[in-house]
């Protein structure tokens, strides 16, 4: 007798309406406990969605494209019907090895029955990948020993369940789907070896021309690093909103010499309490300041890209730098902080941060976002719109310039700034008057509040 229960979209946190961005199964499959149904991807990563027990799947409630939040329905699933995991075939049961010209051939042969094995009913037997899958893309084979868990890598847990049952390193290898995610045709395709390489670059969605694939290797010795989690999620997010997003990039600059006074006498209070303050909380409460007088930099388009969508409260990404790249925590609530309470809040974010200790609900919510190069040096730079974020301000590190008076040149402490904008929700008029007012605001630190 069949037990068909309805498998829903379970607790995700602070997430709601998360778009489906793969379907990992069909009507008919046999799945395990914890194998993956489909993937759902936020606005700072994916996650998958496991089966909650073995069984049959009966009818899919979702399709790809769909947005969905906790308690949405999934699929059916049968749980009476689930099969018995056959038993790993034996060598008298595999059929006799044909002979083949290409040695390599013959060593990813047993690698590769387990891996089509594995598609066909979610499991594999343990093999040894054998020989090198491909140009430029040196795949390590894992030996008996401890299964590896390919901590930071961008896959499922089906995915790494396959990698480990073949012998596959997933560090090494490129994903081909959303994000750079890794699946598991990716790891059949290292199994089964390279392909034909097109005699020419394919286009790739969207109509871009993919960069034609090069083997480096024969003009000198060559290293491949994986990236790093960090720079496998964020580097997707920038590139489509670098696509998506018209940017303009206005340049200005402000005279901070008044404000760079004062605030190093609050630094030398802060530093016997434990905490720094610098330039950038004063930044963050004149944008506030000017995020209330031009509202449209408050806002995001909606999907239909026909309306605008005004926000009431203030949360400030802040780009820190860390060793595994760039990451922007959000300060909540910036408006209703002074610049002590803004600086020790920022203290705090950026060291965890850099401790890889941030978690998802620090990194959503932003209205707008700094990205302060000030430490490091530069005179300007265009820096990429946080979509669906519509303007995000730069600076570069203040330089001491000669300033004329009306009388005489004197010494000015000058800061630049660079504001990138989306051009389909300002116009560069208005960004020059943003940009201005947030300058006259850090000339004259008597209009902003404490």
């Amino acid at each position: 007798m069949s037990a068909v229960t309805e498998v829903s979209v379970p607790d995700l946190g602070d997430f709601a309406d998360v778009p489906v961005i793969e379907i990992h199964v069909a009507a008919g499959d046999v799945v395990s406990a914890e194998d993956p149904l489909i993937t759902l991807e936020s606005d700072k990563a994916t996650m998958d969605i496991p089966s909650p027990a073995a069984g049959t799947v009966g009818e899919l409630r979702v399709k790809v494209g769909d947005l969905v939040s906790r308690g949405s329905p999934i699929l059916l699933l049968d749980t009476e019907s689930a099969l018995t995991e056959p038993p790993p075939l034996t060598d008298q049961q595999e059929p006799p090895a044909k002979a083949a010209a290409d040695p390599l051939a013959v060593a990813r042969e047993p690698a590769r029955r387990s891996a089509e094995a594995a598609l066909a009913i979610g499991t594999g037997t343990p093999a040894t990948a054998a020989g090198t899958p491909g140009p430029g893309t040196p795949v390590t084979a894992v030996e008996a020993g401890p299964p590896a868990d390919f901590d930071g890598v961008h896959a499922g847990p089906g995915v790494r369940r396959l990698a480990r049952e073949l012998g596959i390193d997933l560090t090494a290898l490129t994903g081909t789907g959303p994000k750079g995610r890794i699946t598991k045709d990716d790891v059949i395709a290292v199994v089964r070896g390279p392909a034909v390489a097109p005699a020419a670059a394919t286009p790739a969605q969207g109509g871009i021309p993919e960069i034609p694939v090069q083997d480096f290797s024969k003009f000198g010795p060559v290293e491949i690093r994986p990236l790093s989690r960090i720079q496998r999620l964020s580097g997707p997010a920038l590139h489509r909103s670098w696509l998506n997003v018209p940017h303009v990039t206005h340049n200005d600059e402000a005279d901070i010499t008044d404000l760079d006074a004062y605030r190093r006498e609050l630094d030398a209070v802060a530093k016997a309490e434990g905490y720094r303050v610098t330039l950038l909380a004063f930044l963050m409460k004149a944008s506030i300041s000017a995020l209330r007088e031009f509202p449209r930099f408050n806002s995001s388009l909606t999907p239909e890209k026909d309306a605008l969508i005004y926000k009431s409260y203030y949360h400030l990404g802040v780009a820190v730098d860390t060793p595994e790249g760039l990451v922007v925590p959000v300060i909540r609530d910036v408006d209703r902080k002074g610049i002590r309470e803004i600086s020790q809040e920022l203290g705090t974010v950026s060291a965890k941060a850099r401790d890889g200790k941030l978690d998802m609900a620090d990194l959503q919510g932003a209205c707008f976002t700094i990205s302060s190069l000030g430490g490091i040096g530069g005179t300007a730079f265009t820096p990429i719109v946080n979509a669906p974020e519509v303007a995000i301000l730069g600076v570069v590190r203040a330089r001491t310039a000669p300033v004329w008076d009306g009388t005489t040149f004197i010494p000015r402490l000058m800061l630049p700034i660079s504001l990138s904008y989306d051009h389909r929700v300002i116009d560069g008029a208005l960004a020059a008057r943003f940009a201005r007012y947030l300058c006259q605001l850090l000339e004259d630190i008597r209009g902003l509040v404490l």
